[in-house]
């Protein structure tokens, strides 16, 4: 069986005990940085074999992991933060396990869009996730074709590309186009900014820019 586990974003207290199970029955646990989750299986009790999964391995490791859960060994996939395969590593391996006719398991856990969407006052009846925009090439054209989308949409971006990334949102939807942009998640320092792009964006260039935000736009009215 081969498990997608979710992990907190930021408070540890979200940590299911159904995770926690899964994390303490099964032989190995992949993660995306080992450094990042050792705190996490040490404050949880779980002492397991842990070996790296991430965007850079993933196309050369996804056989030898089929091959050991093919031999009968549990395998749980688990990211820095939030759910694997959702804007992080994941999605290769669940569908080449499937194709492999390996029993697949995703666990219910965080996912930070879904804090930010609901929080954001915007309609969430209908929207659509992008996750990272292109840094460079395609970016523009990704923008563009959703510049007549109507229905809320969600994007995750960095500290360090914020700014920029409601420049363009504000270049392709308009300045006075509502928003929401959240940031550290259910963590001390939660923070969630509503108003139009441009206030969004004049707050963030007076104010510290830290951890991950996601920005929740409301569509073409």
């Amino acid at each position: 069986m081969l498990y997608i586990v979710p992990t907190p974003i930021g408070n540890l207290q979200d940590m299911t005990f159904r995770a926690i199970d899964v994390l303490k029955k099964v032989d190995i646990i992949l993660a995306e940085d080992t450094r990042t989750s050792a705190p996490l299986l040490k404050h949880f009790g779980i002492e397991k074999r842990v070996f790296a999964h991430h965007q850079h391995n993933e196309h050369k490791a996804v056989q030898e992991i089929i091959r050991m859960l093919k031999e009968g060994q549990d395998i749980a996939l688990i990211s820095d933060a939030g759910t694997p395969a959702i804007s992080d590593p994941g999605f290769l391996l669940v569908r080449t396990s499937i194709q492999e006719g390996i029993d697949v398991q995703c666990l219910p856990g965080p996912t930070a869009f879904v804090p930010a969407l609901v929080n954001s006052g915007l309609p969430n009846d209908r929207f659509c996730f992008e996750g990272f925009l292109p840094i460079k090439k395609g970016r523009q054209t990704r923008l563009k074709n959703l510049s007549t989308e109507t229905r809320t949409m969600i994007f995750y971006e960095s500290p360090h590309r914020i700014l920029k990334s409601l420049q363009d949102f504000i270049d392709t939807f308009g300045a006075d186009r509502q928003a929401s942009v959240s940031r550290e998640i259910s963590k001390l320092y939660e923070e969630t900014v509503r108003g139009t792009l441009l206030e969004i964006k004049t707050h963030f260039e007076s104010h510290p820019i830290k951890g991950e935000f996601v920005c929740c736009i409301a569509g073409n009215s």
